[in-house]
């Protein structure tokens, strides 16, 4: 996993990149402008909507013009907006690439530019995460005619105007999308400043990994690549019981369907005996809705029988503190806690501390005001996540867009997967199977929790490209299995 850096850090990581593979600055700009060609090309954008380029003195403006004289290649009509005085003193790297541009390539000084007519798209590359302080007037002038104009709207790097770190609360490009590169900027995650960021695409520019680890910092960035090291392997010869006993304590009146898509995702995930423990007068709707799983009811006899156990989906909290205190007493390995079961903790934090060390709590915003008490920003949420995770040496999965995943040793990991259609009733439950489904299969709990929030967030993405807004909790169950082919494991 490549570690989330400072901004103020960029200038320092290009140069070690640089450094230690021998090559000039320009060069690693071109990587970037090369990175976001790609992206742009598999986006299948009209080559008849024109591209406009706000371009900067600095290095943000060179990857813009390295990405003007890329796409101009491909056949884009491209104008470069220069926002900067006719005797600016540009970046070495900036200058070099302005004199690389194309003749078809169009230029113009801010001070002549003419408002399109139509719908283009608008690359924002005007300053970069070296900004700090306040935007000067002419800066403001700048942000705001890209605002102005009508199209869709892409930063590079960060919106203008955007600190690094931090909440926005000036003046901003408002984009559509931002193509950051290298690494995910502090700011770019947070949701205040989402109405800012618009979508997030991180791009790859060949930086070693090795070299993030010269710099301070536990927060890191969960990706694809990521994946395959932390899944375990099985032989021909494995069995049922190799893929894990668990048990799923939960349901309710009214609220069963909780149960049933918890246990539905464990399976998809690859659980192999699956029990779901449930009210004596509901039980027949698991087994009928879901016939592959087991269920029972009353007292628990041999909690230890079973390799991990999750509780809380749609299980209320009326007459549950015997049962829960019952577990916490029989069962010694870590359990998933979710919904009602973390509801319980937060109405008697007592039992806290009877949980068994390395256990994954997943709670929604909702939850985790109640668990924790109350926060003003999202920023303080994620800080308040590290304390308790490190203070009780539990894992807390604090759900949402980009999920950060706090541990115990104080380090955070923020996942790349998702999509925004995921925010559906029982998206919640469904990762709860989840990641009981891979404590069961006897993975660690932090690898548990890494593998089952990104393979929900892929399933997600992948029932999100279907359906779009139609997509449900089933739909992001079904999608499991193809999370393993795309990633192959």
């Amino acid at each position: 996993m490549i570690k989330i850096l400072k901004g103020s850090d960029v200038k320092r990581l290009d140069k070690l990149a640089c450094d230690k593979e021998g090559i000039q600055s320009y060069e690693l700009m071109e990587r970037a402008g090369l990175a976001f060609e790609k992206w742009l090309y598999e986006q299948d954008f009209s080559k008849d909507r024109d591209v406009l380029i706000f371009v900067g003195a600095g290095n943000n403006g060179g990857d813009g013009l390295v990405i003007a004289r890329l796409i101009s290649q491909k056949n884009f009509q491209v104008t470069v907006v220069k926002c900067f005085p006719e005797n600016a003193k540009l970046s070495a790297d900036s200058a070099k690439n302005l004199e690389m541009l194309p003749t078809k390539v169009k230029e113009v000084f801010l001070k002549d530019f003419e408002v399109q007519i139509g719908f283009p798209v608008i690359i924002d590359a005007f300053l970069g995460v070296g900004f700090n302080g306040e935007l000067r007037e002419e800066a403001q002038i700048v942000v705001s005619k890209i605002n102005e104009l009508s199209g869709y709207k892409i930063s590079i790097d960060i919106p203008s105007g955007l600190h690094s770190e931090g909440i926005g609360g000036g003046l901003v490009v408002i984009s559509d999308l931002t193509f950051t590169l290298a690494f995910p900027k502090e700011a770019l995650l947070i949701p205040e400043n989402a109405n800012v960021v618009g979508d997030l695409v991180v791009g790859d520019i060949q930086i070693d990994p090795a070299l993030y680890k010269e710099f301070e910092g536990e927060m890191y960035f969960l990706q694809e690549n990521d994946l395959p090291v932390l899944h375990k392997k099985f032989t021909r010869f494995s069995h049922k019981g190799d893929f894990g006993k668990i048990l799923l304590v939960g349901g309710s009146l009214g609220k069963m369907g909780a149960m049933v898509l918890a246990s539905k995702s464990a399976l998809r995930t690859g659980a192999g005996l699956v029990t779901c423990h449930v009210e004596e007068s509901e039980h027949h709707i698991l087994q009928m809705a879901v016939p592959e799983v087991m269920c029972n009811w009353g007292l628990i006899p041999n909690a230890g029988y079973y390799d991990a156990i999750g509780i809380g989906p749609g299980w209320g909290l009326d007459h549950r503190k015997n049962l829960m205190e019952q577990l916490l007493k029989d069962f010694q390995k870590p359990m998933v806690i979710d919904a009602d079961g973390i509801n319980l903790l937060a109405k008697y934090p007592e039992m806290i501390e009877k949980l068994p060390k390395g256990s994954i709590l997943t709670p929604h915003v909702g939850e985790f005001g109640r668990l924790i008490g109350e926060f003003d920003s999202h920023i303080e949420r994620v800080q308040k996540a590290k304390e308790f995770a490190t203070k009780h040496q539990h894992i807390l999965v604090l759900k949402g867009a980009n999920t950060v995943i706090s541990l115990p040793d104080g380090k955070q990991v923020v996942n790349s997967s998702g999509s925004p259609f995921m925010a559906t009733a029982g998206s919640g439950d469904t990762l709860t199977g989840m990641i009981t489904a891979y404590l069961g299969m006897g993975y660690s709990s932090e690898s548990a929790a890494l593998c089952g929030v990104y393979h929900h967030g892929l399933a997600g993405e992948i029932a999100g490209a279907k359906k779009r807004r139609g997509a449900i909790a089933s739909d992001i169950i079904e999608a499991i299995p193809e999370t393993y082919l795309k990633l192959n494991v």
